[in-house]
């Protein structure tokens, strides 16, 4: 069959199935023409009329028959099928793969396009687009993140205060972030509440926002906000301290407590073995954890950032909570050691602790971090005594009063 024809192409694509199908396309577009109210009359052997309203017609259809007959004549001839190049079609797993690289490929494209258009005609717009963009990815990396410290825990049955500082430190952090977002969660729940709760979250991004979410500049502005807000509450937490010395019946705690809160009210700042000289008075009664009265809860709760207006059972129960979580992150970190935070997290480490680091330098922070972990390291069961260092620690810090 080849040797008849052989000057005939290839074709690349057709098959004989194709073929076919033209062929049965041609019949019908023939008897179509051949209806026409013109009396035009059409078949592969007869001369082609021309027609005063079809110009170039003839020529036209001259082709189209031509090409009929061509491809009905290799049709007859040859099997297309056993001529095509296996490097022509690919497997269906690599036809979805070339696919998926290309739909990525010009999505980025796209993307870039669109950043590019943003960031000249809309540039504000464009510096909260792209801080909001990079807060997702960083929550979705937290996410990711604190499922898998979960997993390992649950495999390996493994204990919170068994993790590394940087898993327990990640996990606190993220419940305290899934927490906040939770509530505006619940705020778009009503129909088209969507809207009201983006506009709320751009007027207030200090109360409704996460950290991934600022700005440089409000990250700083923040974080200096929620301080001067934990030092309202300094003065009347030494107040309190006062009010106590009467209560104590050892004459030599008393006298320790007397230069402590002396110490405090010049301005200097106390050493740790005034603090641990008072273990026993925050030990049990009058400063003990469970003989804290409400409104010392409630000052004790604005100092570390928790909402003071709960019972004063839940006030307790949380205020228990938190400083049992700082004690086991100062002990896994006493373990790991100050020397391999970086600056960031030793900034973050102070700030959780009571001290304003934002404008602190890196080495001082450090070596009141270490301070720090030396009294809470020395600590058994005086969870009160280390609740009281966020203040009795940093209100008079170097370069903290102001």
């Amino acid at each position: 069959m080849l040797s008849e024809f052989p000057t005939c192409p290839e074709p690349p694509f057709f098959g004989s199935d194709f073929t076919a199908t033209y062929l049965d396309l041609t019949s019908l577009a023939l008897a179509c023409c051949s209806d026409c109210p013109s009396g035009l009359t059409l078949s592969p052997d007869s001369p082609l009329p021309r027609h005063p309203f079809l110009p170039g017609l003839s020529s036209a259809l001259s082709v189209f028959l031509s090409l009929t007959a061509y491809l009905s004549m290799i049709s007859r001839s040859l099997d297309f099928r056993s001529f095509r190049s296996s490097k022509l079609h690919l497997s269906p797993k690599a036809d979805v793969k070339s696919l998926i690289s290309y739909v990525v490929t010009k999505t980025k494209v796209i993307n870039g396009k669109y950043h590019r258009f943003l960031g000249r005609h809309f540039p504000g717009f464009y510096v909260l687009y792209t801080i909001f963009m990079k807060g997702l990815q960083m929550l979705w990396a937290d996410a990711k993140k604190a499922r898998r410290i979960k997993t390992n825990m649950w495999k390996h049955n493994i204990k919170f205060h068994q993790l590394s500082y940087r898993e327990m430190e990640h996990l606190r952090q993220f419940r305290r972030d899934v927490t906040k977002c939770l509530f505006l969660g619940i705020l778009s729940i009503p129909p088209f509440a969507n809207y009201l709760v983006f506009l709320l979250m751009y007027l207030f991004p200090r109360q409704l926002l996460i950290q991934h979410f600022w700005t440089p500049k409000q990250q700083i502005d923040f974080l200096d906000i929620y301080h001067a807000l934990r030092k309202q509450s300094h003065p009347e937490i030494l107040c309190y301290l006062e009010k106590v010395i009467p209560l104590i019946s050892d004459s030599g705690l008393r006298w320790h407590m007397t230069e402590l809160c002396t110490k405090m009210q010049r301005g200097t700042h106390p050493a740790i073995h005034d603090i641990l000289a008072l273990r026993e008075c925050f030990s049990n009664h009058p400063l003990g954890m469970n003989q804290l009265h409400a409104l010392q809860m409630k000052a004790l709760s604005r100092a570390m950032l928790l909402t003071p207006y709960l019972p004063p059972v839940l006030l307790r129960y949380r205020l228990k909570t938190h400083t049992t979580v700082i004690h086991q992150l100062d002990k896994a970190l006493a373990k790991l050691g100050i020397g391999q935070l970086t600056a960031q997290e030793v900034k973050s480490a102070c700030y959780l602790r009571g001290l304003n680091s934002t404008h602190i330098a890196e080495e001082r922070c450090r070596t009141w971090l270490g301070e720090w972990l030396q009294l809470s390291c020395s600590l058994k069961a005086e969870l009160s005594l280390l609740l009281h260092n966020v203040v009795l620690l940093s209100i008079n810090y170097i370069g903290t009063r102001h």
